[in-house]
């Protein structure tokens, strides 16, 4: 009985002092399009990839926690993360003011820039040759555009005499562009180049502006999304994301899809 009860004490001790079933290992949810390639995608046997994804892993395993992907679509990612359908949002997401009065954000990971997309031969001269607008030109040209992304607010401050066509996916639009139904696109320039002019599809097509980066309108770039009150999470994502900057670890990421570096190096104090 005496040895019974030594064991049962030895074991218990053990436990203790390994961890054991006393705590189990961080999970952390992350909401993603997984549709939206080269950022958050499927590959053609399933496997979930992309930029988004490499930094969400990146992250996650600095911090310790394991990484569970949750599809969303766009229109409603904020709505899904504030009612705890996930615990991050990594998902190319630009912050602005707008969004950070319902959610925090981390320092950025990605730049947020937008342009446009049109044929080649359509002259439509939208863009004066210093980069400035050619608003008045923009009149009656159907623009189409992602629901519930920046790009709309673009063109609503910069040009509201545009005809406006909105789509749940960019697959969609860039299908309407190609058969002519809407005369340009207003995107990302990464993913308009990996995606459609790269390819035989987007042949005749080619950017029709300058690359846009207006600030107050994109935000200061790419972050992960988390929930108000969540500060000592936010703090350890900050300081993982620093570490992938610092060590080159969001370049690789990078390169595996574009030709160069798609983070800003002093971002937010990072050293």
């Amino acid at each position: 009985m005496k040895k019974m009860l030594l064991l049962l004490l030895l074991v218990g001790a053990l436990i203790f002092m390994f961890g054991g079933y006393a705590s189990a290992a961080e999970k952390l949810r992350v909401g993603c399009e997984c549709t939206y390639f080269p950022f958050n995608y499927r590959t053609a046997d399933g496997v979930l990839t992309g930029y988004d994804v490499d930094v969400a892993k990146g992250v996650l395993g600095i911090i310790g926690a394991e990484v569970e992907f949750v599809c969303q679509k766009w229109s409603g990612m904020i709505p899904a993360l504030l009612a705890n359908k996930f615990d991050l949002v990594v998902a190319s997401m630009s912050i602005t003011d707008k969004r950070k009065k319902k959610m925090d954000f981390s320092i950025p990971y990605r730049i947020s820039v937008g342009r446009f997309v049109g044929k080649d031969s359509a002259n439509l001269n939208l863009f004066n040759a210093d980069g400035s607008v050619n608003a008045a030109n923009f009149k009656g040209v159907k623009v189409g555009l992602e629901r519930a992304t920046t790009y709309s607010n673009w063109i609503e401050a910069k040009v509201p005499n545009a005809t406006v066509l909105l789509y749940d996916t960019n697959e969609a639009m860039y299908l309407d562009l190609q058969n002519g139904r809407t005369d340009v696109i207003m995107t990302n320039p990464m993913k308009a180049f990996l995606k459609f002019l790269s390819q035989d599809a987007g042949k005749e097509f080619g950017f029709v502006s300058p690359q846009l980066d207006d600030q107050k309108i994109f935000g200061i770039g790419v972050g992960i999304g988390i929930a108000k009150g969540r500060e000592d999470l936010l703090n350890r994502i900050n300081s993982a994301l620093a570490t992938l900057i610092k060590n080159g670890s969001l370049e690789k990421y990078a390169l595996k899809y574009f030709p160069f570096a798609i983070h800003n190096e002093n971002w937010q104090g990072v050293q």
